[in-house]
């Protein structure tokens, strides 16, 4: 979301020294510091609130599946031939392999139009 580097952070650590001053900015830091643990605090919160209410059935759900980003990850990008899949259903019909680079595809006489 934000590309902060590290010289990006030093600019910024300079500026706010620059205006807020040296006897101020450990009072601001501290003080963005409570707020910060105050946010995480009400998340965990809500979270914990959330799968109170979704109950038992629901022990195993993960918030972080409900990211858009995550979830494309797990669900669409996964390794079909990962955990939980033995040699042979791996390689057996329908399955998808990524092809090595200069490989050629296996030609599959029953999927070929004669």
């Amino acid at each position: 979301m934000f590309d902060l580097s590290l010289p990006k952070l030093l600019i910024l650590a300079v500026l706010a020294l620059v205006v807020f001053g040296p006897n101020e900015l450990p009072k601001m830091a501290a003080h963005a510091g409570r707020v910060l643990r105050e946010l995480r605090r009400i998340a965990e919160g809500a979270k914990a609130d959330l799968r109170e209410g979704l109950g038992p059935e629901f022990s195993d759900f993960d918030i972080d599946d409900l990211n858009p980003r995550r979830f494309v990850q797990k669900h669409l990008l996964s390794d079909l031939s990962g955990p939980g899949l033995d040699e042979a259903e791996a390689s057996g019909p329908g399955s998808a392999t990524a092809l090595r680079a200069g490989e050629e595809p296996a030609f599959d006489f029953d999927t070929e139009a004669t």
